[in-house]
């Protein structure tokens, strides 16, 4: 399955999440929720993962740790806010590397 057909997957599965929920819950209701949805559309998901961070040629101590990966191809970082503060915005990118 290419990225964006499971975007659009993973959206859709996110505004029926916040469509019942509504707003106003803490991350991780909302992220039990949202793979209770994504099960439900058939996708494979992981929660909660380790990513390694890698620097001059030697795995750092400390990891990322990702909210979701779905399929292996889409990070999912979750968020139970307005907006992204400029601190986020950077981090976001940063899991992309």
């Amino acid at each position: 399955m290419h990225e964006n057909e499971i975007s659009e997957k993973i959206i859709g599965a996110a505004i029926e999440v916040h469509r019942i929920l509504g707003p106003g819950l803490q991350e991780s209701v909302y992220e039990e929720a949202l793979c209770h949805e994504l099960h439900l559309r058939g996708l494979a998901f992981g929660r909660q993962k380790s990513v390694p961070i890698p620097y001059k040629g030697i795995k750092l101590g400390t990891d990322f740790r990702l909210d979701l990966i779905v399929e292996d191809k889409v990070i999912v970082d979750l968020k139970a806010k307005e907006k992204l503060s400029e601190i986020e915005k950077p981090q976001l990118l940063t899991y992309l590397r």
